[in-house]
């Protein structure tokens, strides 16, 4: 997955923390850049002061620098119109179109300049237009747009439903979360694009979209600390479409626990109760799971359980229950997903493949 930062010339903060920024999220193997040129808050004078500066420290450390455009944003720029040359020139490797471009102007954008689209509003009518026009799709990707007023931030399906809509069509598409610990003004309540997350930390969050199936995702706001830049980068990391969910051990064999450690893939037949790990019982290698009386208990959600011997040719098999389940002495309770994470157990669609992240 692509992993992005925000920065926005003009707005609060000197060049040096914005340059330095960049460098600290290069070194991370952060790789793309959004930044916007028609904020109303802009203090034009430093945006000039800042943008030469915040685009040569992109270049400088290969960024992809997706600049959310308007018409409006041609007087910002200092030019008579905004021309997709103009743009590559000034350093500007992705434009995203947000309000006043019709299908036939972007359709001419993409044979020029990397195109990015509003995946939160875009329609299919759109699409097919942008087609029949001669836009050139493999140029051409999709971004949500972040919402920094709460409550205003995107349902769920509905953003699910518009991100296939874009994939349908073969294109890649991306979202933002939220800092908690730099939020832009003037309302510093977050920029993501599901509601959800507006309280989420970056790992969650950016690890929900990961199994959403997004393809990038950006930090929004224009100050996360280095410890944000870090989980945003590992993240980034996984491998596309494993669904990482965070747990802590409830038992201390060192053998079930290596076990635990193996990336799994959820078997194609979905169970009612349970998601079931469909190649855990060929890693026992000859092993015995023996009983656990200690933690003998109802299941419930967020449990990671492993049948014992006594469930004989289903021994060694790994699940995740997702309701509550009465008492079961056949299966031992190894571990348990962590209470805030537990949603991400519904993104375990059958064939995905999915591991835990164990916290000491």
């Amino acid at each position: 997955m692509d992993t992005g930062i925000s920065i926005y010339p003009g707005l609060r903060g000197s060049i040096r923390e914005k340059t330095g920024l960049i460098e600290e999220a290069a070194a991370l193997g952060i790789h793309r850049l959004f930044t916007s040129f028609h904020i109303p808050e802009t203090d034009v004078a430093a945006f000039h002061r800042e943008l030469e500066a915040v685009l040569a420290s992109a270049r400088e450390n290969s960024m992809d620098v997706v600049a959310d455009i308007s018409p409006a944003s041609a007087a910002l720029l200092g030019m008579d119109r905004v021309e997709p040359v103009k743009l590559a020139k000034l350093g500007i490797t992705t434009v995203r179109f947000d309000d006043g471009f019709d299908a036939e102007k972007i359709a001419l954008y993409s044979q020029v300049i990397q195109v990015q689209l509003n995946a939160s509003t875009l329609t299919e009518d759109s699409l097919k237009e942008l087609q029949k026009k001669g836009a050139r799709l493999e140029a051409v990707d999709g971004l949500h747009n972040f919402y920094p007023r709460p409550h205003t931030g995107l349902d769920r399906d509905y953003f699910i439903a518009q991100t296939n809509l874009l994939q349908s069509y073969g294109l890649s598409v991306g979202a933002f979360i939220a800092s908690s610990e730099g939020r832009r003004a003037p309302l510093s309540e977050g920029l993501p694009t599901l509601e959800e997350h507006r309280r989420q930390p970056v790992s969650l969050a950016a690890r929900h979209l990961a199994a959403l199936g997004l393809q990038s995702v950006f930090i929004g706001d224009d100050r996360p600390s280095l410890t944000e830049l870090r989980e945003l980068s590992r993240a980034g990391r996984e491998e596309t479409g494993v669904v990482v969910l965070k747990a802590r051990f409830l038992i201390r064999d060192p053998y079930v626990q290596d076990l635990l450690s193996h990336t799994f893939t959820s078997r194609p037949d979905p169970s009612r109760d349970v998601v079931r790990a469909g190649n855990s019982r060929s890693l026992l290698d000859g092993r015995i799971v023996e009983p656990d009386s200690a933690g003998f208990r109802s299941l419930r959600r967020g449990d990671i359980t492993i049948d014992n011997v006594d469930f004989l040719r289903y021994m060694g098999e790994v699940q995740i229950v997702k309701r509550e389940l009465e008492p079961e002495e056949r299966t031992n309770i190894a571990a348990k997903i962590l209470p805030e994470e537990e949603f991400l157990i519904d993104t375990i669609t059958p064939g995905r493949k999915f591991r835990f992240e164990f916290i000491r």
